[in-house]
Formats: C-alpha cells, structure tokens, sequence
C-alpha cells in the first residue's frame, strides 16, 4: 500500500473570500513574484451638491468633487501574494489544468 499523507486546512473565523477582475504584480529585486488584485470599477464621487426641488425632493447635480470622473477607473486593491517562482510554476499548473476542465463537460471536484 502507498504512503499517504493528509492535509487539514484551517481558516480564520474572519475567512471572507473577495472577488476581482484583475491582478497586477511583476518580480521583485529576490525573484519572488507579487501579485495585487484589484476589484475594478467606476469611480464613486467624494462629494457632490443638488438642487431641491419645491416639494422637498432631490433635483439636478450641481457640483461634483472631484469635477471630473469621465476618464476615471477605480482599482480597489483589497489583497496580494508574494510567492516563489516555484510555487508560481505550481499555481500556474493547478490554473491551467482547471482552466482545461471549465471548458470539458469534468465536474469541478475542488482540487
């Protein structure tokens, strides 16, 4: 019989994963990769001043802080990794073999 070996996997009680839709990174002076990833969005104003209405409601924007938010993307980083190249080689695989299984009929086993 084959040697076997088990892993217990532990998570914080404040575990909460996030999504994203980007990642920037590169190599550092230690060749270890980094990877930020970011949740891009459209900008949300700091500030912004309306009109109101004569009965009460709210009406046109009058000012907005910052004045122009037309040629603005949000990259909210919430998390990042550093890691070997080794460990990045390994994450690239498990990526690629998942990758491969999205587009067959396999069912994702989580592995």
């Amino acid at each position: 019989m084959a040697e076997t070996v088990r892993f217990k996997y532990v998570f914080p009680d404040d575990y909460n994963p996030v999504y994203i839709n980007g990642a920037y990174g590169g190599f550092g002076p230690r060749g270890e990769l980094t990877i930020n990833f970011y949740l891009e969005r459209q900008p949300v104003p700091k500030e912004e001043c309306r009109t109101i209405n004569d009965d009460g409601s709210v009406g046109e924007q009058v000012k907005i802080e910052p004045d122009d938010l037309t040629h603005l993307v949000v990259r909210y980083v919430n998390t990042g990794v550093i890691m070997s190249q080794e460990t990045a080689r390994l994450i690239y695989a498990w990526l690629g073999e998942h990758l491969a299984k999205m587009g067959s009929t396999e069912v994702n086993d989580g592995r």
